[in-house]
């Protein structure tokens, strides 16, 4: 049991390492154009803060089966690369915690006090929900659990449960309809901001256009959980068993290009496996840290 939860939750962090490498690389100023044309900016893709804290999951998950928050928040603070694209509020939370510093305190104390609700706790978390695959309740229990680390807002956490869930749903042997994938993270995630775009996608699941869903539910411009996830949720639910349409289905939505792509490379990574990731864009991929344990 344990050798498949790994299994599947390894599948999940390559598709979502894959997806972030290669959704930065439209930030690049001569690639800025190529995503509306389909086409492949040069390799080698670096992954992001995306990947490097999902690994983060990943290896915690791998060393105690759930989520141990002082465990993570170490992890967190201890493979901080600040050239990775983190934010500033969390380059300096994790230097903190690296100091000594307590990341409960640290993390409530975000934003005045409000906690952070970005989008920092759903990117890294679809690897969780396909370790709990098929229990979308305890996915969602520890997907809570994770976010609370750096993410204390309402959003921010119910951010993380929507794409644990989804996740556990993606890898699960049957998957839903894209209508009743997101009913069921529906009933999952609690009420806020999150849940209503997560409602506004559902009612956009019989949409085709990327461009109308993301002009309805936003691309995660503005890099909070309630405008990245439910877009992602949509562009999941729509393209669960074709990870490259996933992918250009999401990345010409534009906006944070770089998450919303990790977020449905997980999911839906979760769903068709390594061998449903391009093996040429594996190839141009930048390879995992060897601390996450992926080949161990």
């Amino acid at each position: 049991m344990t050798t498949d939860r790994r299994t599947r939750a390894l599948n999940s962090l390559y598709g979502l390492a894959l997806g972030d490498a290669l959704g930065s690389q439209f930030f690049v100023p001569d690639n800025r154009d190529a995503w509306q044309r389909r086409q492949l900016p040069p390799g080698p893709w670096q992954w992001t803060d995306d990947a490097e804290m999902a690994c983060s999951v990943f290896a915690v998950l791998r060393q105690a089966g759930q989520v141990d928050q002082d465990r993570l928040a170490a992890s967190f603070a201890t493979h901080h690369d600040f050239d990775r694209g983190y934010g500033p509020s969390m380059n300096r939370l994790l230097r903190l915690v690296r100091e000594g510093g307590s990341w409960r305190e640290l993390a409530t104390d975000l934003f005045d006090g409000q906690g952070s609700w970005g989008n920092g706790a759903a990117m890294r978390v679809a690897p969780l929900g396909a370790w709990f695959a098929g229990d979308p309740d305890e996915a969602g229990r520890q997907a809570a659990l994770s976010a609370e680390v750096t993410h204390t807002h309402p959003d921010g956490v119910a951010g993380a449960i929507a794409v644990a869930v989804a996740a556990s749903l993606a890898a699960a042997p049957t998957p839903p309809s894209p209508a009743d994938f997101l009913d069921q993270v529906l009933r999952r995630v609690p009420p806020g901001r999150v849940r209503d775009g997560v409602l506004a996608a559902r009612e956009l699941a019989h949409v085709p256009s990327s461009a109308t869903a993301a002009h309805e539910l936003g691309n995660g411009s503005h890099t909070g959980a309630h405008d990245t996830v439910p877009f992602t949720l949509w562009a999941a639910a729509r393209h669960l068993d074709d990870y490259e349409q996933a992918f250009w289905a999401t990345a010409s939505a534009g906006g944070d290009v770089d998450t919303t792509c990790a977020i449905v490379g997980g999911i839906v990574a979760a769903r068709v496996g390594v061998e449903g990731l391009p093996s040429s864009w594996r190839a141009a991929c930048e390879p995992l840290p060897e601390w996450a344990g992926a080949e161990s």
